[in-house]
């Protein structure tokens, strides 16, 4: 069997960003070479859909991993940290070893199973629209048919190692990430009445998204909101002409992400007519929450059980407020999320979280996520294979 860690660890020193990833392609494609599989690729990002055939015809069930990086300079410490100025702040390194891993044990077992196993390789999870665009490309017919369920699992550098974690429903929430751009007069500091300032109005904006998150977010519909930039001006004694805030909103429902939207947006409306100046909204991502169907949850925690005992799966409380685009994959065929454990240390104090310079994984969960994710698909392609004898595809 391929060592899943020491894969994890070279995808960790190199990585790459948004739909375009040719090192960690390659990288993923020396490492499932040796299985002889039928491998299909993208002329227009660095996508990978490996199809690992059982002992005869029968459905497909799809397993994905995601691929890229982020734009965060690592501070993690660990002896093989990125080397390009990027980081796997997320821990898609993890989420990438453990599918090779699946695939070389489904390789393995393909005995066990009649049907086909699409394992996918996803660049363009942190904001660039590949889930959207690999759907778009007819990879759910990559094997002729719809697969009948999907799988997937998304590391937490914060919470227990080896714990897995599901839920029916919404597993991460939904998210709109969206600009407002506010556009005022520029002008001389000293003469700030001859002008429009929109820094000033901006700081008034984002006082104004707290107060409405603070008034309407509530435990049993609850919503964040984060504005994780505010890009204006160059020097002191220079009034701008524009200001633009880079916002974050989470729910968990798509319903009540859109209805707050357009109340934060009419909140920054009010503000700049107010003040004499203009504004304008720009989406930028619009995802849905993550979905477990029922029957897959259930599955997900009996397969956990059956694999590493009932200590290591917890039913989620609530979701996670972490959105993924993976979540264009259950609507397409249900199927379940799982997330997993993945701190390095019990701390006292709060662990860095994924995203952060500092964040780290455990990444000895990596073969117990590719053992999950192969038993997953074979008992899912058996639970569709036959019901008393008669056959459900």
């Amino acid at each position: 069997m391929i060592d899943t860690i020491a894969l994890r660890r070279r995808l960790h020193q190199r990585p790459e960003l948004d739909l375009h990833l040719p090192e960690t392609r390659s990288l993923l494609l020396e490492s499932i070479a040796p299985l002889g599989l039928r491998v299909e690729t993208s002329e227009s990002c660095s996508s990978l859909a490996v199809v690992v055939p059982g002992s005869g015809p029968g459905p497909t069930v799809l397993l994905r991993a995601d691929m890229d990086g982020l734009p965060v300079v690592e501070e993690s410490g660990v002896e093989f940290t990125s080397q390009n100025g990027n980081m796997h702040a997320c821990g898609h390194d993890l989420h990438m070893a453990a599918l090779v891993g699946a695939v070389h044990e489904l390789h393995r077992r393909r005995d066990e199973y009649q049907g086909d196993v699409l394992a996918v390789f996803q660049p363009g999870e942190e904001g660039a629209g590949g889930a959207a665009l690999m759907i778009a490309e007819k990879v759910l017919l990559t094997t002729g048919q719809r697969p009948l369920a999907s799988y997937g699992v998304h590391v937490l550098s914060f919470t227990e190692p080896g714990i897995f974690a599901c839920r029916v429903g919404a597993v991460m929430g939904a998210t709109i990430i969206f600009d407002l751009e506010i556009q005022g007069r520029g002008g001389h500091a000293a003469r700030p009445y001859a002008a429009r300032d929109p820094i000033s109005t901006a700081a008034l904006i984002v006082q104004g998204i707290q107060t409405f998150v603070t008034q309407h977010s509530s435990p049993a519909d609850p919503i964040v909101v984060t504005v994780g930039s505010l890009c204006a001006g160059t020097v002191a004694n220079v009034i701008p002409d524009n200001a633009v805030l880079k916002v974050s909103l989470r729910a968990t429902s798509s319903e009540t992400a859109r209805d707050a939207y357009q109340k934060i947006v009419g909140i920054g409306t009010a503000i700049v007519e107010a003040y004499g100046l203009r504004i304008k909204a720009d989406v930028k991502v619009d995802l849905a929450p993550t979905i477990s169907a029922p029957d897959a949850t259930e599955l997900v925690r009996q397969t956990v059980t059956d694999l590493y005992g009932a200590e290591r799966y917890r039913d989620l409380v609530v979701p996670e407020m972490i959105s993924e685009d993976f979540s264009l994959f259950l609507e397409q065929t249900g199927g379940a999320f799982v997330l997993v454990g993945a701190a390095v240390e019990e701390s006292p104090h709060l662990l860095p979280s994924n995203h952060s310079a500092r964040a780290r994984f455990d990444d000895t969960v990596v073969p117990d996520i590719a053992g999950l994710l192969a038993e997953l698909a074979i008992r899912r392609l058996r639970q569709a294979s036959t019901t008393n004898g008669a056959t459900r595809w």
